[in-house]
């Protein structure tokens, strides 16, 4: 990331969050999830997008928010981690923002933030940079590529 980028900003829990816009492939409205048995904690299950068998990470399990059931108004943020496409359930996408990196690793600032690579100050805030490719650890990747039955 350069020293100002643009992000996809979303809500999970009334809290904005933001990953980079360059892994954004597009915003869709949520459907239902099939589970996925054996999956890593922070897989709800899978979904179909255009052929395509994506997981469906969860943020709120990752950050540890409050489980709630799927909602109508809930969309998924089809994005890149590492080489795989995935699909982040978020309650609501705000806006692109162009914003400045302010904090390179904030992984340190709570628990559940290892997915984080820093924060960025927006002209109202704060908010929370998401690293794809470290939302996963390696042992949960390879279980998901067991249960999806899937290459990298």
């Amino acid at each position: 990331m350069s020293a100002r980028d643009e992000f996809l900003v979303f809500f999970l829990d009334g809290q904005r969050h933001a990953v980079p816009l360059s892994l954004v492939e597009r915003v869709v409205q949520a459907v239902a999830v099939t589970p996925l048995p054996g999956a890593p904690v922070c897989v709800l299950g899978a979904i179909d997008v255009a052929g395509r068998i994506l997981p469906v990470f969860s943020l709120r399990r990752r950050l540890q928010l409050p489980e709630r059931p799927l909602r109508v108004r809930d969309q998924f943020v089809i994005a890149r981690a590492g080489t795989r496409a995935v699909a982040l359930l978020v309650d609501e996408v705000q806006a692109v923002s162009a914003a400045e990196v302010v904090l390179a690793d904030a992984a340190l600032l709570f628990a559940g933030a290892e997915s984080a690579t820093g924060l960025v100050r927006l002209p109202d805030g704060l908010l929370l940079i998401h690293d794809l490719e470290r939302f996963l650890s390696d042992e949960d990747d390879r279980a998901l590529v067991a249960v999806l039955g899937l290459g990298a």
